[in-house]
């Protein structure tokens, strides 16, 4: 009878632990199927491909959360991209961290997603996807949106709670090397290698049928003679009038071409302007039609001249259900460059699908 009486009481205790606790598996498979082609007034090329993440990068992952009491959490997450197209994986790439939340909101710690990349494309027309002319493939027109490092190692990452609709976010990313802020002789400047620290921040505003964001990121490369800041800026904007949802984005990069701007020689690096407006425009319940034009100005440099990259998109997104839609449209990007005989345009038509789990 004893023995009975432990044994229910071990299994109470038991229960009582796993209520507390909860781990989910879940992810997104998403892969478009198009055509992409390049026109440079000379030569022209198209390729029929099959392309993973169209409108979301597909991956899968797990996450969970432990209740410490007091409102207190544990909470972790890893996460892996995968390649729907060919089925590759590299490990827990996306997201590998492990913090804590509560009423003074959230800490992570590890591989985090960067404040500026949570939020960047959030006032993006063509629902921030492949088919946006802001965004890759096809070349695409922002600096913002293709050349900053997304998911930052050695983060740490804190999030507030939201007061009144207003939200932010910063993280910062060590660099683990060795920190060279003189001159260094060239014999040792080769063994050095460079580190990347990113320092990222975002705010939040969302009430009713306003929303707005402000992010920024600076990379700074270390362990060489020479210290390389890459900056990037994005503020977006969006409002729902019902019938549409207007959408607006600036973005300036610093350095984003991989120009440097060097402190100790004094050259200057390319610096970019931006900017993106949009409408999505529900037809239905299901069915979402969404349009976007973009602009881009790399600037003059001492050994580059002034490029303007522009584009438009069009694109639709039909919900089959809560957890699968299935989307398809085109958009074309114009590159042009001061002293270049001919543009180059490249075109981009797609079809796709994204399922939720």
């Amino acid at each position: 009878m004893k023995k009975s009486l432990i044994a229910l009481a071990v299994l109470a205790a038991s229960g009582a632990a796993m209520a507390q606790s909860s781990v989910t598996l879940y992810g997104i498979a998403d892969v478009w199927v198009g055509s992409v082609k390049t026109d440079n007034g000379t030569t022209s090329t198209s390729t029929t491909s099959m392309i993973s993440g169209g409108v979301s990068t597909s991956r899968w992952g797990m996450k969970g959360s432990e209740d410490l009491g007091g409102g207190l959490k544990a909470n972790f997450q890893l996460e892996s991209a995968v390649s729907m197209d060919t089925g590759a994986s590299a490990g827990f790439d996306r997201q590998a961290w492990v913090g804590f939340s509560g009423g003074f909101g959230e800490v992570r710690l590890g591989r985090v997603g960067s404040p500026f990349d949570n939020v960047q494309g959030a006032s993006d027309g063509v629902f921030d996807s492949d088919l946006a002319p802001a965004n890759n493939p096809g070349g695409g027109v922002f600096r913002t949106s293709n050349g900053y490092t997304s998911k930052p190692t050695n983060s740490l990452f804190y999030k507030t709670p939201k007061f009144s609709g207003f939200g932010a976010e910063v993280s910062y990313s060590l660099d683990e090397k060795v920190a060279f802020k003189a001159a260094v002789p060239a014999t040792l400047t080769a063994a050095v290698p460079a580190g990347v620290s990113i320092t990222s921040i975002a705010l939040t505003y969302a009430n009713g049928p306003m929303a707005a964001q402000f992010a920024y990121q600076e990379q700074s490369v270390n362990g060489a003679i020479l210290d390389d800041d890459f900056t990037f800026m994005r503020l977006g904007a969006s409002y729902n009038f019902g019938m549409a949802t207007a959408k607006m984005t600036y973005g300036r990069a610093e350095n984003a071409t991989g120009a440097v701007d060097s402190k100790a020689a004094h050259t200057v690096g390319a610096s970019t302007d931006e900017w993106q407006v949009g409408v999505d425009v529900p037809l239905s319940s299901a069915l979402t039609l969404s349009g976007s034009y973009a602009t881009s100005t790399d600037d003059k440099t001492l050994t580059t001249a002034e490029v303007t990259r522009s584009g438009f998109g069009l694109g639709a997104a039909y919900s089959l259900s809560k957890r699968t839609t299935v989307y398809g449209g085109f958009k074309m990007v114009t590159d042009e460059q001061v002293g270049r005989a001919n543009d180059i345009d490249t075109t981009v038509f797609a079809v796709g699908v994204k399922h939720t789990f």
